[in-house]
């Protein structure tokens, strides 16, 4: 029998498609026509960045940014409603909401009254979501008014939630009355989530303030709550209300756990109170368990920062009793702690005795002895220790230099010093500020210009700020003696070695101990030179020249400061201030004083006592004037010119002469005031009422036109 016939191959179909079709993997290209020319699409690969060498300084932590960019947030045109996870009545509740601006008013209860029901379970939905708590509220209320409806603890909890998350937490506090009230004790489960809610917002009164409203509603909590509260009162140093907490977890019968003990230790402990921490880890020995070395270390480590040092020790030796083995991180907490504590030399012990463990000993540890004995001109012990860090496998750090480098120079072994200053150039460490300052100190008091010289040209090198770093060096070098910095700069000076801020340190400190002239002297070199003053040099000028009785030439200097749109110092403010009014310019002291405090924040508080003295003045009562002078004096103020010429300005413009004789009168007899000023400002006052009463009549006969008439008849007009 013949083998079947093939069936006949089918026509192929011409595909037509009009246009370009949006090409894939999976589907090539096809164009248009009868016969198509089909390409394979290779997937296209994301385009290579090209790749960053690795930098070492970008993997240490210390160069690691510290504020990490926030993830993006959503945009302000997201709505709730949108999200995939409401139901569709929870969205249209809100979409009510959105559309009259989120404040409930008719138009929003008209389109809720479009809903058959309300359950508990949508409106605890709506209120998750909910971020207005006033909308919230009368949503919650709205939906306790259905008939036939009854709120359940879902919903109950939501709110809370809600009020909470807008700070409205006094408000949550009171919804178990709420409940209680509506027909539905709170059980402890609400009485959890407000204590959460105050526990880690750190508010740890009312968490004892719900507690005690937990006690009121005869509900009594667990062990895990009772820890909770005790914890919150505890991390906000309420420790005694903690301990009473506790008295009422025994008297409930409860058996502690780990972690209440735990948390009454570390209570106790950084509260200082050593001994009943011991009376407790007995107990805690005896009831349950001992601690264990992480427990341990948790309490050294809390003692450390509080510098219960003797705590520390007392722990340590409980660890011992309780055969507990100290790990790396319980001998790093103590030796560093003892160490900055300056007791090096028990750190020291410790650190022996890890050594003799085989502990592997961090290069912290390390850092801290070396930098304690080095503090202890301790030096031989401190190198020893470089020594054994070194042969340890270690890499010394910048900072264990530094400090061997300012030991060696506080023992005068400069040469060591430099050679260990070459040390850390070669190791590439990057020496900074700190690894030169104690060289140029020593080299400066030695006076070996030489040698500071030529570590100033290989600070160069490095690539130092080393104008900079000379106005820090001479701020540190003041503190020696004004003379012994000013002989310093004589010789940077020569070598070109100048600044504005060089100036002005020298010059600040050589008026600080009665220097003006030559204070005066160098700012007269600095305007030779091509420098140019700020506004503190001319504030330390303005002071030279009150100091020297040239109150005319400090005005100068004031009226430059504000051409240079700066403000002067405080300092400059107050000395001006006090100069103007000694010499009878009470008017301008004053309009000085006004511009004080319109300038500066922290103006003088005598500055704001001498308005107010001028404002009490309007009374033209000597008793008020007297009781501002005496709160001036209670806050700290002394009695000085500036507030003796605010009664003089005041009275002579508000009050009598009688009024303010009365005000100095009442100094002088309280000893306040010796004879000699009260006549000093008795003629103060006369001749500044004169004055102002010249004044007022001078502009009287100016606003009326009469200048010109008493011209003609002889009288003569001083400039005012």
């Amino acid at each position: 029998m013949p083998p079947p016939a093939s069936p006949p191959p089918k026509a192929n179909k011409p595909y037509f498609f009009y246009g370009h079709r949006t090409p894939s993997q999976n589907r090539p290209t096809v164009r248009g026509g009868l016969f198509s020319n089909r390409q394979t699409l290779k997937p296209q690969k994301p385009p290579s960045k090209p790749s960053i060498p690795f930098d070492i300084h970008k993997w240490d932590p210390h160069f690691l940014p510290q504020n990490p960019s926030p993830p993006p947030s959503p945009s302000p045109s997201f709505s709730f409603s949108s999200s995939p996870r409401l139901s569709p009545i929870a969205r249209f509740i809100i979409d009510a909401f959105r559309k009259n601006r989120h404040t409930w008013g008719p138009s929003v209860v008209s389109e809720l009254n479009k809903l058959r029901r309300v359950p508990p379970t949508l409106v605890a939905e709506v209120l998750k979501l909910q971020t207005n708590p006033t909308l919230a509220s009368k949503f919650f209320h709205w939906a306790g008014k259905q008939k036939g409806f009854h709120h359940n603890f879902a919903s109950y909890n939501a709110f809370a939630y809600c009020l909470n998350r807008s700070n409205r937490f006094r408000a949550a506090d009171q919804l178990p009355e709420l409940m209680d009230s509506q027909g539905k004790p709170p059980s402890e489960k609400q009485f959890e989530i407000l204590i959460r809610m105050h526990s880690d917002a750190n508010r740890g009164l009312r968490v004892y303030y719900v507690y005690e409203k937990m006690k009121k509603f005869g509900v009594k909590p667990r062990v895990f709550l009772y820890n909770r509260v005790m914890d919150a009162l505890v991390k906000t140093d309420h420790l005694d209300l903690a301990l009473s907490v506790y008295d009422d977890f025994r008297e409930d019968g409860l058996v502690e756990e780990a972690v209440t003990f735990m948390i009454l230790i570390k209570g106790l402990c950084k509260a200082g109170r050593i001994d009943e921490m011991l009376e407790v880890l007995e107990r805690m020995r005896v009831n349950l368990c001992k601690p264990d070395v992480f427990a341990y270390t948790a309490l050294v480590r809390m003692l450390v920062p509080e510098g219960n040092l003797d705590g520390c020790l007392r722990v340590w030796e409980e660890m011992k009793k309780d055969k507990v083995q100290a790990d790396v991180m319980a001998y790093a907490t103590i030796i560093i702690g003892l160490s900055k504590g300056g007791r090096v030399e028990e750190g020291y012990e410790f650190f022996k005795e890890m050594k003799s463990k085989g502990h592997l000993i961090d290069r912290a540890i390390y850092g801290s002895l070396i930098e304690s004995f080095v503090a202890e001109k301790k030096i031989g012990v401190a190198f020893d220790l470089l020594k054994d860090l070194v042969n340890s496998g270690y890499r010394a750090d910048l900072e264990i230099y530094n400090s061997l480098i300012e030991g060696l120079c506080n023992v005068n072994k400069i040469e060591k010093a430099y050679k260990l200053f070459q040390v850390t150039i070669k190791e590439g460490l990057e020496p900074n500020f700190l690894s030169v300052k104690p060289l140029l100190l020593c080299y400066a008091k030695a006076k070996k210009m030489e040698e500071l010289f030529k570590l100033l040209k290989q600070m160069e090198k490095l690539g130092f700020p080393v104008i900079d770093d000379l106005a820090k060096f001479l701020s540190l070098l003041v503190k020696e003696g004004p003379l012994v910095a000013l002989e310093a700069f004589t010789h940077l000076k020569a070598k070109g070695y100048i600044s504005v801020e060089m100036y002005n340190i020298l010059m600040d400190s050589l008026h600080k101990v009665g220097e003006m002239k030559k204070a005066l002297l160098l700012f007269d070199e600095m305007n030779a030179s091509n420098l140019k003053p700020d506004s503190f040099t001319y504030s330390i000028t303005i002071l030279c020249h009150v100091d020297l009785g040239k109150i005319q030439e400090a005005c100068e200097y004031h009226n430059k400061i504000i051409e240079m749109s700066c403000i002067p110092s405080v300092a400059a403010y107050s000395f001006l201030a006090k100069g103007l009014c000694k010499i009878g310019e009470i008017d301008a002291g004053m309009m000085l004083v006004r511009d004080c405090l319109a300038n500066i924040d922290s103006g003088p508080m005598e500055f704001k006592y001498s308005l107010t003295i001028i404002h009490s003045c309007k009374s033209n009562d000597a008793e008020k004037v007297i009781e501002v002078l005496n709160e001036m004096m209670q806050q700290g103020c002394p009695l000085d010119i500036v507030a003796c010429a605010a009664v003089i300005s005041g009275m002579s413009k508000h009050g009598t002469i009688e009024e303010a004789r009365k005000v100095f009168s009442n100094l002088r007899d309280r000893r306040l005031l010796t004879e000699a000023d009260t006549i000093v400002y008795d003629e103060l006052l006369i001749s500044h009422t004169k004055q102002r009463t010249a004044d007022l009549v001078l502009s009287g006969i100016k606003l009326f036109g009469l200048e010109s008439k008493l011209k003609s008849k002889g009288f003569k007009f001083l400039p005012s």
